[in-house]
């Protein structure tokens, strides 16, 4: 089960969740000039605000987000114009059908997908010559709100409502380079660790809620669920301190770009 989204509080902190995506979209370098670009795919779109900046830099190219979830597209529809249109579809299904386009982007979505390394030869596939795949990934799962939401969730009596929950995984930038490398890419592959300084006591739940937590909370009925988010909610407190009302939140991203 992957969680159904909230955009609006999706995009709290926007400032900082849109950075990874400027820093992946800075190095992304077809062969071709921009002004020739012609297909664009944001694969995890969201509520596409960030789509929008795909356009604007390659203005002359028909560009599509695509996302499974009904309510992030009704948030992005807003944003359709001529050369601009979001689309329902499943990141899987999609590759298995797509047609090679310029420019292959996503930005914090292939974690959801189960398995998802295995999709690397599919996605350097849906990619034209001289163009480029470029995505990023989560890589903070280890660090304490995941850790402790994991905790929790395998305790009783959260544990017996998580079958099917999908638990966001990423992997390493090397296992991505060597995944692409081994179908003949060239391969830019780094990671950063960005240090935001949140405001408020509640920041770091507010945070991973409306993100990496949401199908663990959403997977618990509506008593257990109060419980859990008080119970999350304190242990973040103490794994984030504030320090005149800012907590600072350590978030590592795996980035790759691709030239097949």
């Amino acid at each position: 089960m992957a969680p159904a989204w909230d955009p609006k509080l999706y995009t709290t902190f926007g400032d900082e969740r849109s950075r990874p995506f400027k820093d992946l979209l800075d190095r992304v370098r077809p062969t071709v000039p921009d002004s020739e670009v012609r297909s664009v795919v944001d694969l995890g779109c969201g509520p596409g605000g960030m789509t929008v900046r795909l356009k604007d830099r390659w203005a002359g190219a028909d560009v599509i987000g695509l996302d499974s979830s009904p309510d992030m597209l009704a948030k992005a529809a807003a944003h359709a114009r001529d050369g601009l249109r979001f689309e329902q579809a499943d990141i899987s299904q999609w590759l298995a059908a797509a047609e090679p386009v310029d420019v292959l982007f996503s930005n914090a979505a292939l974690h959801w997908i189960p398995g998802h390394l295995d999709l690397m030869p599919a996605l350097a596939a849906a990619v034209r010559p001289g163009g480029q795949l470029a995505f990023q990934v989560p890589g903070n799962f280890d660090e304490p709100m995941h850790a402790i939401r994991k905790e929790l969730a395998a305790r009783a009596p959260y544990a017996e409502h998580m079958g099917g929950v999908v638990e966001p995984f990423s992997h390493d930038a090397v296992d991505y380079l060597r995944a692409l490398q081994a179908v003949d890419a060239e391969v830019d592959a780094w990671e950063t660790t960005y240090l935001h300084v949140l405001p408020g006591e509640d920041a770091a739940f507010t945070w991973v809620s409306g993100a990496g937590a949401r199908a663990t909370i959403q997977a618990l009925p509506d008593g257990l669920r109060e419980e859990f988010v008080a119970e999350f909610r304190e242990r973040l407190t103490e794994a984030y301190p504030t320090t005149d009302g800012r907590a600072i939140f350590p978030f590592r991203r795996i980035f790759v770009v691709a030239r097949p």
